[in-house]
């Protein structure tokens, strides 16, 4: 169970500084260290509603939304680092600290928020899994749904999230295929320089659609609970190992946390990128503007693997997804025990945790459910973006509440510009979801 947040403004114990120049090697070997939960958000952020996403961008647009990347990653980068210096300030998850410091609706509103969208997000997940199983061995997809969800949960349940983690986060470096794609595809890298740095906006249905789940798929409500969590779940940890011994100063450690969330955010980013424009230097090239299919969507990867891309394909698709349920059962079980103020925690034991455990085993079943619906798994994959596009500025407002409530965070508020970025995220995604709603009653 996570420690109660007591006094943000305590002082800490700080390690003397080292006397001597640290080496390039010393210095990379100190980053590596530092990597940790924004890492694996980032990760977790490529997931298969992602991939999916941005495959249709480039599929319909071309190169017409590269230019996204440059804004999204400040974007996210400034909400996840928000979400990771509530987790180590006070030691607690976002919904833990809501519970404690504002009202109960507030609470209730946004883990309602947050367990439609990952339950949505959890089955679109799982489809698109099955249906990339599908596509390598001729099988039906929905016999690959219920075996996927069952090996999650037995992994979570007999082992522990960070052995899954060691094993299946090797599988997401397969996302890089998309980077080498894009060269072997020979794309015009004038127009693609060009389209990056040079926005072409349109304000037709389509265009503001994907959009709106460009955003939704960078900027995800999941992500924000999952990353307040574990790092207070890490900070946790780290107190028990150096028990007795002095540890590094609070500011120390949030600029740390800095770095990782930066490195992981980045590394996800680089992956959109890559992968629209290898979705349009191929797909859209070749007149596939829609994508309904997870052999149409693996098609991109052609021109690098040749009839080995479906097999790229399925094994970047299951990577990304067997990091990514987790993460989405295990944040709204985060916010879930929080607001109950149940015990919870990836490490813990079933017997510990049976709440946190249920709400797990419970989201993602019902996501398995969702798949005998018989939606098309990869239009699935992307309208749960667009739905997390809509959800998350309110969502991203209560951060901001929170950040800057000195009650909460001390002396660790908001900077201008963590404030800035939070603003600019929350405004955008809001026009943007305006701007789509006046485009459904025109466009119907």
């Amino acid at each position: 169970m996570m420690v109660p947040p007591g006094d943000v403004n305590r002082r800490e114990v700080e390690r003397p500084e080292r006397e001597y120049e640290l080496t390039t090697g010393d210095k990379l070997k100190s980053f590596v260290r530092e990597l940790g939960p924004g890492l694996v958000t980032g990760a977790a952020d490529d997931d298969p509603s992602g991939i999916a996403t941005y495959s249709q961008a480039g599929a319909a647009f071309g190169y017409a939304l590269l230019w996204t990347a440059l804004i999204t990653l400040p974007l996210m980068t400034a909400v996840q680092i928000m979400c990771a210096r509530i987790g180590i300030v006070t030691r607690q998850g976002l919904a833990a600290v809501l519970r404690e410091h504002y009202s109960r609706w507030l609470l209730w509103f946004a883990c309602a928020l947050l367990f439609v969208a990952n339950t949505i997000n959890i089955a679109a997940d799982l489809g698109g899994m099955g249906a990339a199983a599908s596509m390598l061995s001729g099988l039906p997809a929905v016999w690959f749904v219920p075996a996927f969800t069952l090996l999650i949960l037995a992994l979570l349940v007999f082992g522990s999230y960070e052995f899954m983690t060691r094993v299946f986060k090797w599988l997401t470096l397969v996302l890089f295929a998309y980077v080498v794609a894009a060269f072997v595809a020979n794309p015009d890298w004038d127009t693609v320089f060009w389209d990056t740095i040079h926005p072409r906006i349109f304000f037709t249905h389509d265009y503001l659609l994907t959009f709106v789940a460009i955003l939704g798929t960078t900027i995800s409500p999941y992500l924000f609970f999952w990353q307040a969590a574990q790092n207070a779940e890490q900070e946790e940890h780290l107190e028990k190992k150096i028990e007795g011994r002095p540890r590094r100063n609070l500011r120390r450690e949030l600029r740390a946390s800095h770095r990782d969330v930066a490195a992981g955010m980045s590394i996800s980013n680089l992956i959109m990128f890559f992968i629209v424009l290898t979705a349009g230097a191929t797909l859209h090239k070749a007149g596939q503007t829609n994508i309904e299919t997870a052999e149409q969507a693996a098609a991109a990867l052609r021109p690098l693997a040749g009839s080995f891309a479906y097999l790229l394909f399925t094994l970047g698709l299951v990577g990304t997804g067997v990091l990514a349920v987790p993460v989405l059962a295990g944040s709204a079980a985060y916010a879930l025990a929080e607001a109950g103020a149940w015990n919870a925690g990836m490490n813990t034991r079933v017997h510990e945790a049976r709440n946190f455990y249920g709400v797990i085993a419970m989201a993602m079943l019902i996501g398995m459910a969702l798949n005998f619906a018989h939606l098309n798994a990869l239009r699935l994959l992307f309208w749960t973006a667009v739905i997390n596009g809509l959800l998350a500025p309110p969502l991203i407002v209560i951060l901001l509440l929170v950040c800057n409530n000195p009650q909460v965070m001390g002396e660790h508020r908001n900077g201008w510009k963590l404030n800035l970025f939070g603003i600019l995220a929350a405004v955008l995604m809001t026009f943007a979801g305006v701007a789509l709603a006046f485009s459904w009653f025109s466009y119907s």
